[in-house]
């Protein structure tokens, strides 16, 4: 599982025109499930996002989601788990069924949520209009297999 992560002021994600997820202070969370992935690995991504200091306080990385009253904006994407090996089109063998992804991706913001922290998602399948402020900028890539991070 990868997950794409990036400190922001504020993100949003929209379909059709339509809002249907939107943090202020927080973590943007784009989640990549790659075949293989179990709960596991979405439960071990979840606790090492919920415990990471990535937000300024007596040092630059000092303070947790929880400390500055963060939520999370977590949005599905397939596009983490695709190759750019060969040729000029991206392959997506990695991918995991669409069905698979889903539950599991739901998992991480259901992981993350049951601790307490405020969780907004994105329209899983769906093309979705992401707008977000990246505060730093601050971008980080978690992997997680076999329920440890890499």
């Amino acid at each position: 599982m990868k997950t794409l992560i990036q400190r922001v002021s504020r993100a949003s994600v929209w379909v059709d025109g339509v809002l249907v997820g939107a943090i202020d202070r927080g973590l943007l969370l784009f989640v990549g499930v790659e075949k293989g992935d179990t709960e596991a690995d979405a439960d071990a991504t979840a606790r090492k996002i919920q415990r990471l200091r990535v937000f300024p306080g007596r040092t630059p990385m000092d303070e947790t989601l929880e400390d500055v009253g963060g939520g999370c904006l977590v949005v599905s994407q397939f596009t983490l788990a695709g190759s750019l090996k060969k040729g000029n089109r991206p392959g997506f063998d990695k991918a995991e069924d669409p069905a698979i992804a889903e539950r599991l991706y739901l998992r991480v913001a259901e992981q993350l949520a049951a601790v307490g922290l405020p969780v907004a998602t994105g329209s899983f399948g769906a093309m979705m209009d992401v707008q977000l402020t990246n505060d730093g900028p601050v971008t980080f890539l978690l992997e997680v297999q076999a329920g440890k991070v890499l």
